[in-house]
């Protein structure tokens, strides 16, 4: 059993869908718990493909290979986690803002969170405020993560953040925000719980905010 979740490891490291799906698929038929696969394998593959992106030796590519591969995995793997009633870290509402199309980014961020067993509820690109409250009304969630790659598109999560403030849901969740102009102070200035730089932080600020 261990050489299956070190294969399924291993290939979600190097990105190999197939290799992970096949695998995940044999070491479910072979009786492993679920759980087990979720942690040992794909948890702690990805935690490896975000320190090498840390040391430089990853890069966005090969991150979002790595990802896609993960997230094939999790294809299979979810229905088995829902059945053994596995806790997930927290609920979170992701989308790039309004006026902006970049999704990239926000997809990563998206795929890497989904590999560190949070449940995302992804809204897409160029999301109004308003979208991001019927949202987080609807879902019970416990973050907003919110994405920008534009200076000019930077103020619209000032804007949402304000929208969940007039509609009363504000005190619900816990913003965080992300995105190449972005910066701390920027974060602060607009009222968010946090920034994040790359997908590999957002999944640390993620977890820090749901501890929070």
């Amino acid at each position: 059993m261990g050489d299956l979740i070190n294969t399924i490891k291993e290939a979600v490291i190097d990105g190999d869908a197939k290799t992970v799906s096949a695998n995940v698929t044999a070491a479910l038929e072979q009786g492993t718990d679920p759980e087990t696969i979720l942690n040992e394998a794909m948890i702690a593959g990805m935690a490896e493909v975000g320190q090498l992106f840390e040391d430089g030796e990853f890069f966005v590519p090969e991150m979002l290979v790595a990802a896609r591969a993960m997230t094939a995995g999790m294809q299979i793997l979810k229905p088995q986690l829902v059945q053994a009633d596995v806790k997930s870290a927290g609920k979170v509402i992701i989308g790039t803002v309004q006026g902006d199309l970049h999704d990239i980014g926000k997809n990563l961020v998206s795929m890497m969170l989904e590999g560190a067993s949070f449940d995302i509820v992804d809204l897409g690109a160029d999301v109004p405020p308003e979208k991001f409250v019927e949202a987080v009304k609807e879902q019970g969630a416990q973050i907003v993560a919110m994405s920008a790659l534009l200076t000019t598109t930077m103020p619209a999560m000032k804007n949402t953040i304000k929208a969940l403030e007039d509609a009363g849901v504000r005190s619900n969740v816990k913003v965080m925000v992300g995105g190449a102009p972005l910066s701390d102070h920027f974060s602060n200035e607009i009222g968010a719980d946090g920034y994040a730089s790359d997908a590999n932080k957002a999944v640390a600020l993620a977890k820090k905010l749901i501890a929070a």
